[in-house]
């Protein structure tokens, strides 16, 4: 019996490493598609293909995303039932955002309005990237990566009321940009605080499904 308990405790290290590596690679998949949705709205910003209201719309489902990642990520763990429902969920934004852009509304590029939105969702896109960037070096733990989801979704969130009426004035981005900014904070501060992931990880998870359509 003695000498089964070795064999015992290794299987079970490799299985507590493998569920780790699995929620390390998944939760990068759902960061970088987020970073992917974000750049694809900004683009139909900039080619008029999205108008304010749209955009905003968008937004709101991204914002609902992030919510599900959080919650997900918030136990340092992510199930693959988890893992599932998420990347449905982001399939469905994925669709939204191509049929957004292939319908027949259009906005202007140029107009203020127009262009405070791009420059929210950049920052979107932006923040995304850093929180990606941290789950990739191990600077963020799992847990710390979900607290700064729930950040993102509350900033979508903001930027689709500001957006619901088809204008965003200056002082709703102005609005965005303090929650922007503070957001910008807690990811510099989560990176720096001296937690640390079991090792960064550069391999590409499950939430790379669906490559995302233009």
């Amino acid at each position: 019996m003695n000498a089964t308990r070795p064999s015992l405790i290794l299987i079970a290290l490799i299985a507590m490493a493998s569920n780790s590596a699995f929620a390390q690679s998944t939760s990068n998949g759902f960061v970088e598609r987020n970073i992917n949705q974000q750049q694809r709205i900004e683009q139909g910003l900039q080619s008029g293909q999205l108008n304010t209201r749209e955009a905003g719309r968008l937004e709101r489902e991204e914002g609902r995303v992030e919510r599900m990642e959080a919650n997900a990520m918030k136990d340092g763990r992510v199930t693959p039932n988890e893992a599932n429902r998420i990347n449905q969920a982001q399939n469905r934004v994925s669709n939204d955002i191509y049929r957004e852009k292939h319908d027949a509304q259009t906005g202007n590029p140029n107009s203020p309005s127009s262009q405070r939105m791009q420059q929210d969702v950049q920052r979107n896109a932006n923040q995304q990237q850093r929180i990606n960037q941290g789950l990739q070096s191990g600077g963020l733990t799992q847990r710390e990566a979900g607290r700064m989801e729930r950040g993102q979704a509350h900033t979508n969130r903001m930027e689709g009321r500001a957006a619901a009426d088809g204008h965003v004035g200056r002082n709703e981005q102005q609005r965005i940009q303090h929650a922007e900014n503070r957001q910008s904070e807690r990811i510099h501060h989560e990176k720096h605080d001296g937690q640390h992931a079991q090792g960064g990880n550069s391999q590409h998870g499950g939430g790379r499904q669906h490559l995302a359509r233009r």
